[in-house]
């Protein structure tokens, strides 16, 4: 199933980077900063490899249902650990795309603002997909119920 970011080729790429913000800086500073250059990518990397992305700020929550690592209640990075993810066509789309004069001097006034760098992973996609509709999750629970019978 691959139908999460509709368009997204079954052997794109996904890059990650995760930003940690400076003291001094602020969520709306990283706001602003990352929106000029991710319309950047959007307006001269559509037609050359760039499908879609998204930015997610670490919001201190921890789910201590899904951890394995101890039972914290809240996020040190609250705030100020943001993942930048992005999906494109090709790895080698992506490279080119972090070449291009536009992009590199609104890509190091983001960087001005992280304490830990930058480091962008690659990583080939091997799932995605959405929830089912309430009539189909009810149609899924019925089948399995009825075929684990079965078995």
């Amino acid at each position: 199933m691959n139908n999460l970011i509709p368009g997204f080729p079954t052997d794109g790429a996904v890059t990650v980077n995760r930003v940690i913000l400076k003291p001094e800086y602020s969520v709306d500073d990283l706001q602003e900063r990352v929106a000029m250059l991710c319309e950047n990518v959007k307006t001269y990397h559509s037609d050359s490899g760039f499908v879609g992305g998204f930015v997610a700020m670490n919001s201190g929550q921890i789910s201590n249902e899904g951890s394995t690592i101890g039972q914290a209640v809240e996020s040190g990075l609250k705030d100020r650990e943001a993942l930048i993810v992005t999906f494109w066509n090709s790895f080698e789309e992506h490279e080119a795309s972090h070449r291009s004069e536009t992009f590199q001097p609104l890509f190091q006034q983001v960087l001005e603002l992280c304490e830990n760098g930058n480091e962008e992973i690659a990583y080939e996609m091997l799932w995605s997909g959405k929830g089912y509709t309430p009539e189909q999750a009810r149609e899924a629970r019925e089948m399995k119920e009825r075929y684990a019978a079965a078995a």
